[in-house]
């Protein structure tokens, strides 16, 4: 089905370089497809502008102005292809949900809630999905660390790796609470798993379907960092995950259960541990993953017979479905 799609890019996180990737790609599938695609980009600094050639938005206007909503307001669907804070995080579904246009992904209470990783942890422990431990600290506290060493630090409300320390030491774990700190006024210290990294796609709206899992494998870094995520021949996905049947049915398991108990819907990339006991454990949901052909959440569908095409369409048809059926509640 040929659709009018508006793809918003950019955004004012660090990650606004990996959105204009994963935008390009998105936007190269839908035209392929059939579709006609309008983009719009937000700067750095806020501003919101239409697609190459158009001009600007006039006054400094840090908001949507006339050109941008009425285009929003014009389209069969919108796609936040938008990494971390301000896109990712439930202030652009807010949006959006104003404007009363369909759009893919979580909406505001999953988007806002799998950003934060302190809460989404609270939330999954109450559901009875295992988590990786992590105290929290917050703007004020002294860095502490009851877990011994080596240690994860990271912003609360931040992705891509960025601002997180792997600390081995109190002095790099005062240094690593520091860092974190510039970038979030909550921060987790989070204990060290030792076993597998392996990484779920999940797709669907009230019956969700997992994909293969998909093992991570770091070849020259320490770690899984930005430079690993990003960087070409720094990282390889074996898919599926070397891991033995029961471990990836459990994988999916907790990948769909995280996913249904916190309200998402349409897509996320879950993140999870298989220690070396065997236990599975969730890190994260990523609402708004990583989204060139050649990113993990899409390798993992293309590997369970999911083309990238496809899975944009079926990602446009779960945003329609979703609006249509909220249409019918009676608010």
């Amino acid at each position: 089905m040929s659709r009018r799609i508006a793809v918003i890019l950019g955004g004012r996180s660090s990650e606004n370089p990996i959105s204009i990737a994963s935008a390009a790609s998105v936007v190269g599938a839908l035209e392929r497809g059939g579709n006609e695609v309008v983009t719009v980009q937000i700067d750095r600094e806020g501003h919101w502008q239409l697609g190459p050639g158009t001009k600007a938005i006039e006054s400094g206007d840090r908001l949507p102005g006339q050109e941008v909503a009425t285009t929003l307001s014009g389209v069969d669907v919108v796609f936040p292809v938008l990494h971390g804070p301000f896109g990712e995080d439930g202030t652009v579904q807010g949006l959006l949900e104003l404007a009363n246009v369909p759009y893919v992904g979580a909406g505001v209470l999953g988007s806002a809630l799998c950003m934060d990783k302190d809460v989404f942890k609270a939330v999954l422990r109450d559901a009875g999905v295992p988590v990786t431990e992590n105290i929290t600290l917050r703007l004020g506290d002294e860095a502490r660390n009851p877990f011994g060493y080596p240690v994860f630090v990271k912003p609360a409300r931040l992705g891509s790796s960025v601002g997180i320390t792997k600390a081995h030491s109190v002095s790099e774990l005062q240094e690593g609470v520091r860092l974190a700190f510039e970038h979030d006024e909550k921060v987790l210290v989070e204990r060290f798993v030792s076993g597998a990294e392996v990484e779920v796609g999940v797709l669907g709206n009230r019956k969700p379907i997992a994909s293969l899992p998909g093992e991570i494998v770091v070849t020259h870094n320490e770690w899984y960092d930005y430079e690993a995520k990003y960087d070409e021949g720094e990282m390889d996905l074996i898919v599926p995950a070397r891991l033995t049947e029961g471990q990836i049915e459990r994988a999916q398991e907790l990948a769909v259960r995280s996913f249904v108990a916190t309200e998402c819907e349409g897509m996320a990339r879950a993140d999870l541990f298989v220690r070396d006991d065997g236990e599975v454990l969730v890190n994260e949901l990523n609402t708004i993953p990583g989204f060139t052909s050649t990113s993990v959440y899409a390798r993992l569908f293309d590997a369970s017979g999911i083309g990238y095409a496809e899975l944009l369409e079926r990602l446009a048809d779960l945003a329609v479905e979703r609006f249509e059926r909220r249409r019918q509640l009676r608010f």
